[in-house]
């Protein structure tokens, strides 16, 4: 039953919006999509919600100290603030862009051919523009001035090679990009919400990934930082890592994990659920009686 109650939320809501209830053709390079006001509003709130990313979470990561006691707080710390700050955003602009709020996951998004080519890179320039001014708006706000060259800068480790930090950011955007397609997939039906799950697998990679690389996993998030701090060193795995990552999970989800393949989709199940003579449907004269019975309440009480 959940997922009926899924596809009668979505129809509804695409109704709302003046979708009519009817899914577009999807091509994976349309230009004619750069009309659309849907679009550029997605673009915004990516664009906003990055800015608001980096500067949250990059607030956490400030004024480290280097006591043992205080470096295990400050990893928790750190945690909570970047998978509540995740949590938080996703949910104020899931529903306008889908709450990407990083390239690694629009790239992967792209790959699965989730998304249009156009709306990535838009995506993707967006979260860049904004990563940048989120790491300038933190740089304006803090106090000490010593912390500018460390304004919350991902860095492998030092006891670790390049490579090996390479692996960590792979590793940690392979799970946080399969946590999304595994929890957003709109055959899935579950009632549980996204933005809660992914905000707590965002905590759980950095209590995992922080003492290694930061446990960046975003490519833009990297940069605003780096960028503020004038810091790029290894500054490129960073973006090699959560790409390739976030790419590799795409391809494992799409083409083994995912149970739906080459199965109906959700308005062929329903459509055979309502053959069925034991499911009781609503009668077709329900919103009729509805109406009826309020104009009787409405001309009553004049």
């Amino acid at each position: 039953m959940e997922g009926l109650y899924i596809y009668i939320a979505n129809k509804l809501e695409a109704i709302r919006t003046g979708d009519d209830g009817k899914e577009s053709s999807f091509k994976i390079v349309d230009m004619r999509e750069l009309k659309s006001v849907p679009l550029w509003r997605a673009v915004f709130a990516e664009f906003l919600a990055q800015i608001l990313f980096v500067f949250l979470g990059g607030s956490s990561a400030m004024f480290t100290t280097a006591t043992p006691d205080a470096q295990n707080a400050q990893i928790i710390k750190i945690a909570f603030g970047f998978g509540l700050s995740i949590m938080a955003l996703i949910q104020m602009i899931g529903h306008v862009s889908g709450g990407h709020i990083n390239p690694a996951v629009t790239i992967a998004m792209a790959v699965a051919m989730n998304i249009s080519i156009v709306r990535a890179i838009l995506y993707v320039v967006a979260q860049i523009i904004g990563a940048i001014i989120g790491g300038f708006i933190l740089k304006g706000v803090t106090p000490d001035t010593t912390a500018f060259d460390n304004l919350a800068v991902t860095n492998v480790n030092a006891e670790l090679t390049v490579g090996q930090g390479l692996g960590v950011e792979i590793i940690l955007t392979f799970v946080l990009v399969s946590v999304i397609f595994g929890t957003t997939d709109p055959n899935r039906p579950s009632f549980g919400s996204p933005a809660l799950l992914i905000g707590l697998t965002v905590t759980v990679l950095h209590l995992a990934g922080v003492s290694f690389t930061g446990a960046s996993m975003n490519p833009s998030r990297s940069l605003g930082s780096a960028v503020a701090s004038n810091s790029f060193d290894n500054h490129w795995v960073y973006w090699v890592g959560p790409i390739l990552g976030g790419i590799l999970a795409a391809a494992s989800y799409k083409l083994i994990i995912c149970p739906y393949r080459n199965t109906m989709s959700m308005e062929e199940a329903l459509q055979k659920m309502l053959q069925d003579e034991n499911f009781v449907a609503i009668p077709r004269d329900y919103f009729k009686d509805s109406k009826r019975g309020k104009d009787t309440i409405d001309s009553s009480n004049l």
